[in-house]
């Protein structure tokens, strides 16, 4: 296959379309390949303070919510994030506005300039541009979310001032190992030596306390150096620093808002709490328990493995709905016995879809991790199942959303045409 000469002409779907086809697989862990690049690139150190954020969930809502707050503080972020929902700009965000084709596509350029005959992931490259995009624009901050693991993931070719873990659960167990003390390992490698290492999840393996004592992080565990209490409308945090009475519950998960405040006490910045609870309030994440409508009201969340749908099902308990009707699409390498099964008790009807690409589950695949009781019907795609709940749905009843950033993009897809 020959492939086109890319140049700052090319519009970003062509880039995007470029990148999708450099590297002959979607994934390939390791960071041999894009360290040297960033070597070439002089991207290996960037500006400003760096936090690094993985985990299994809440990544989303953690980067959301410490930019939130820092901007309400006074400070410049830069955010990268993946994967996106609608455009591939929401991955790179610069005080909170995506940035623009323009400024991705000159990225772009500086990557394929400076990579000469090394093959890069479509991952590893928009790392990469996030990275070049960053040093250009020199914000104050930069948070960046892991997109697989984090030892092996191209973003932790950087040095984080401060490493954050979220949460720790099965999922990509093909890459990260199949039991939370193998994950724990793979995730604790974007800890340093000597800077804080915070851990949101509050029953962490033995391994991730080893494996931080090996690298001599300083770690600070929920539970541990940092906890929270929540009444019905508000809560309370004990920091290594701070401690606050009346913070307001955030929209986003406050386990997660939390681990933030954890973050945030160890940077050697002047934050005020004005900014933490204006921020909190103010911080929003698309496709994190995000509602579209009401009557009936239409709710999307991304939740695609276990530990997501636990929270999720809590959240759905919390409605006041007559009836839950699902709109479900998954992908075939989640565990997807396991995520329905946490939703069961909770949705009386459900739309399984079929979603597209090679790594999709089909309706009846679905299906067949239902039990016999549940009243289910297959549908060829988001669309059709979506319209078919809403169809079905009185204005009392909830129509809930979920199974993977794709099913939710689909919906989102729908919204933003009408």
């Amino acid at each position: 296959m020959t492939l086109p000469v890319m140049t700052q002409s090319q519009s970003l779907s062509d880039w995007l379309s470029y990148l999708e086809q450099i590297h002959p697989q979607q994934i390939e862990l390791g960071l041999q390949r894009v360290r040297t690049v960033a070597e070439h690139a002089d991207l290996i150190q960037l500006p400003g303070i760096v936090i690094t954020v993985g985990g299994t969930n809440g990544k989303g809502s953690t980067c959301a919510m410490l930019a939130s707050i820092l901007q309400e503080a006074g400070y410049t972020t830069g955010v990268y994030a993946s994967p996106h929902l609608l455009r591939y700009n929401e991955r790179v965000k610069l005080n909170g506005v995506e940035v623009s084709d323009q400024d991705l596509c000159s990225a772009f350029v500086e990557i394929e300039q400076n990579r000469a005959d090394i093959s890069l992931t479509f991952f590893e490259f928009g790392t990469l541009a996030a990275f070049s995009i960053f040093k250009k624009y020199q914000p104050d901050v930069i948070i960046l979310e892991v997109g697989l693991g984090g030892r092996l993931d191209a973003t932790n070719i950087i040095d984080a001032d401060v490493a954050v873990i979220t949460s720790i659960d099965l999922d990509h167990c093909d890459w990260l190992g199949d039991t939370r003390e193998a994950i724990a390992v793979e995730k604790a490698g974007i800890y340093r030596a000597g800077r804080p290492a915070i851990n949101g999840e509050p029953q962490p393996p033995a391994s991730l306390y080893t494996t931080a004592q090996e690298i001599c992080a300083s770690l600070y565990s929920v539970g541990e150096q940092f906890s929270y209490l929540a009444t019905d409308n508000e809560w309370t945090f004990h920091g290594d620093r701070w401690q606050f009475k009346h913070l307001p519950i955030p929209v986003l998960p406050l386990q997660n808002a939390a681990t933030v405040l954890a973050t945030l006490e160890q940077l050697s910045l002047s934050i005020s709490e004005e900014a933490i609870c204006t921020g909190l309030t103010k911080a929003r994440l698309a496709g994190r328990f995000q509602t579209l409508q009401k009557n009936p009201t239409v709710i999307v969340d991304v939740a695609h493995n276990p530990h997501a749908a636990r929270y999720l099902a809590q959240k759905l308990k919390e409605q006041a709905a007559e009836k839950i009707i699902a709109v479900v699409g998954m992908l075939k390498d989640k565990d997807i016995e396991h995520t329905l099964q946490h939703l069961v008790p909770q949705i009386c009807v459900w739309h399984l879809a079929d979603l597209s690409g090679p790594r999709a589950a089909s309706a009846h695949d679905l299906s067949t991790f239902l039990p016999d009781t549940c009243n289910f019907t297959c549908h060829q795609n988001v669309e059709n199942a979506y319209h078919a709940a809403l169809a079905q749905a009185s204005e009392n009843d909830l129509v809930i959303v979920f199974g993977s950033f794709f099913t939710v993009a689909g919906v989102l897809a729908i919204i933003e045409q009408h």
